[in-house]
């Protein structure tokens, strides 16, 4: 599978085949699940490769609404019945709503590996 990108006016997600990781930038303030269809069918594509382990480096996304977090536990129970995939969560301690929010993921995934990031400035 080859680089992706999907843009939007204040986010981009794209997709680093040599590493297996998805990075999501700026601000995901889609409405509803219909618009996060692009995103959804990336994360499946990745999936469907059966990596050993997949990278979600949220780093850089300052925002993200209750759809792109329910988008991101459908992936991660998708995940968790492969049963073979390894999922790690990379987030910053900077951006207040991803301590709380990502280690709900982790409920849903006890194997989930999350890292939050110390932001250097």
């Amino acid at each position: 599978m080859e680089n992706q990108e999907i843009k939007g006016e204040n986010y981009s997600v794209s997709y680093e085949p040599e590493t297996i990781t998805i990075n999501f930038q700026g601000s995901l303030r889609l409405s509803g699940m219909p618009e996060y269809e692009p995103i959804v069918n990336l994360l499946e594509d990745v999936t469907a490769q059966q990596p050993a382990v997949i990278t979600l480096n949220l780093q850089e996304l300052e925002f993200l609404n209750s759809s792109g977090i329910s988008m991101l536990s459908k992936f991660v129970i998708g995940a968790r019945k492969k049963k073979t995939i390894q999922i790690v969560v990379q987030g910053s301690k900077g951006i207040p709503w991803q301590g709380k929010s990502l280690k709900n993921l982790q409920r849903l995934m006890p194997s989930l590996k999350l890292e939050l990031l110390e932001v250097e400035s």
